[in-house]
């Protein structure tokens, strides 16, 4: 092999390892900052670990949300028909925030099953609900849950 040929296979293969080194490090910061979705049932089977973020959906249970008189604080439920999760939330809820309404929040389990929530959202009219919150209530055999996907979208966005 000539100097010059070494040299080429040389930075060829630096290439190939900082791309492949950049590859990695995008891969794995991806990989944390993933959301997933789950409904009730799903963190019952999975046992999430405490403290690893997702979105947890269904409908807020009747009867179940309690508010702190002196703070923001709120507790209540959330359930597909077939489990539930409790849920603790120290901010603001959205108007539209009611018993027996599709939610989903965003925040991680405690160490007693608890899922303390960063972020409530709440649908935004009577007809709709989040896909992820429907098809999980489907799963459920909720019957809450068995819109299709076009039903769930508001009449004056249907063609």
């Amino acid at each position: 092999m000539t100097p010059t040929r070494k040299k080429r296979l040389t930075m060829v293969l630096l290439i190939l390892l900082g791309v492949g080194v950049a590859a990695a490090i995008a891969m794995t910061a991806l990989q944390e900052n993933l959301l997933y979705f789950l409904s009730p049932s799903e963190v019952a089977e999975q046992k999430m670990p405490a403290g690893k973020q997702f979105r947890l959906g269904g409908l807020v249970k009747d009867g179940s949300v309690n508010r702190a008189t002196d703070s923001l604080k709120i507790r209540f439920l959330v359930t597909d028909g077939l489990k539930e999760v409790e849920i603790n939330y120290d901010d603001i809820l959205p108007d539209l925030f009611r018993e027996g309404q599709g939610i989903i929040a965003i925040g991680s389990l405690d160490n007693n099953g608890v899922f303390q929530a960063d972020e409530v959202l709440a649908k935004h009219d009577e007809e709709y609900m989040a896909p992820e919150v429907a098809d999980a209530l489907e799963k459920a055999g909720h019957p809450r849950g068995n819109k299709a996907s076009t039903d769930s979208v508001p009449s004056e966005y249907k063609p």
